[in-house]
């Protein structure tokens, strides 16, 4: 069989991601690596899933896109017409690869902001279209305006923006927005948007989509759900809020791919999105206090933290300077040693492979209890207590 497979499947190898897990599962570690929260989800929304149960909803459900379009009214101004410009998916993932299958052609251009997330290159490349990277600068990953511009050409389709940012936690300024925006406007471009985490922001940042920006909603694809917020990234609720003619045409590839995301938990989403703000207020300020704990824990073995966060679930940052390994060889260490597993930082940088600050990144994700935090803790202060492995305590 491995003669037919595809030269699209053949491309497609496990992750790093993937492959510690691997590692970590053998070595029974604790998992400050992938992005799902490992605590309950709040008990209405459970209850709300329960009752759809058993109240039969197994059907599509209207009131998640009503529900959606006065979030969207309340929190951005933006008027969303939601019986043709909202498509409920199976996740953000879904969402976002049927928006990039709606509007890419063979040979169109995609930017990208570099580091990125990975699920972004493999839609781009399935479409046929060519990912371009802009760099974000470290170690305050900021946005250079000419390198934005230089990176425009004819070709360009789209420009995938997500803010907060995964894996650096940044949080793009209203001044960035407009720059992208210009962007799009003076090249006609399509900007689609990840914003999953536009409610965990920090220290009195506030998330901002580009669809507000004039001229933009018409040229926004917007892509978000459920998960991260509710702490419900097994539900797969997501949707893409769009102008009528790209919502139409991500809800036909959604329908010809999986047809409908669970009814049960759409029905549950109403109890979600209904959600007071005091909910949102209380998230931000539970993860902005996990976020500190582990700012606190890596700087307990040398780390020096150059990028506080502003935003999603994740600390980017940058080994020691006195560290000789790699992202990967420190990673493998801290399993080994520590019995902790982060992400290399490597996966997601895509663009020049010259730098050498590209193999020098690890991603902790702090999504997690407090046992599991509080665990990590006592590995690397057993650790320090002992004095061992010198390779990833400085």
């Amino acid at each position: 069989m491995e003669g037919k497979l595809s030269s699209v499947a053949k491309n497609f190898t496990p992750s790093s991601i993937q492959e510690l897990s691997q590692l970590a599962q053998k070595c029974n570690a604790i998992n400050l690596a992938e992005g799902f929260p490992d605590f309950p989800a709040p008990p209405c929304i459970k209850e709300a899933a329960v009752s759809a149960i058993n109240n039969d909803f197994n059907q599509r459900v209207q009131g998640i896109c009503d529900q959606l379009a006065l979030k969207m009214k309340k929190t951005h101004g933006l008027n969303v017409n939601p019986l043709t410009d909202i498509a409920i998916c199976c996740g953000q993932s879904e969402a976002f690869a049927a928006a990039i299958f709606s509007i890419i052609n063979q040979g169109d251009e995609v930017l990208l902001f570099d580091p990125c997330y990975e699920t972004y290159e493999g839609c781009i490349t399935l479409a046929g279209g060519i990912p371009v990277y802009v760099a974000l600068e470290p170690p305050q990953w900021t946005l250079d305006p000419e390198k934005l511009m230089r990176s425009f050409t004819s070709r360009t389709k789209a420009i995938v923006l997500n803010s907060p940012h995964n894996p650096t936690g940044k949080v793009f300024s209203r001044d960035e927005l407009e720059i992208i925006a210009e962007g799009c406007r003076r090249w006609d471009c399509v900007a689609i948007t990840d914003e999953v985490y536009e409610y965990i922001t920090y220290d009195n940042q506030k998330h901002e989509t580009i669809a507000k920006l004039p001229g933009m909603q018409e040229r926004t694809i917007i892509t978000s759900s459920l998960s991260k917020t509710f702490s419900v990234t097994g539900w797969r609720i997501g949707w893409a809020i769009a102008p009528a003619s790209a919502a139409s045409a991500i809800q036909n590839i959604h329908i010809r791919i999986t047809d409908s995301a669970p009814a049960p938990f759409q029905e549950a989403a109403l109890t979600a999105l209904r959600s007071p703000i005091e909910y949102f207020e209380t998230l931000r300020g539970e993860y902005e206090l996990k976020r500190d704990f582990c700012m606190k824990l890596l700087g307990s073995i040398g780390f020096q933290i150059q990028f506080k966060p502003q935003g999603s679930l994740f600390l980017f940052s940058e080994l020691p300077k006195d560290c000789l390994l790699s992202d990967v060889e420190y990673v493998e260490e801290l399993i080994k040693q520590a019995g902790v597993v982060v992400v290399p930082g490597r996966g997601f940088f895509h663009g020049n492979e010259s730098c050498n600050y590209q193999k020098r990144y690890i991603r902790v994700a702090f999504c997690k209890s407090g046992a599991t935090l509080n665990a990590a803790a006592q590995k690397f202060g057993e650790l320090i207590n002992a004095k061992a492995c010198p390779k990833i305590l400085y």
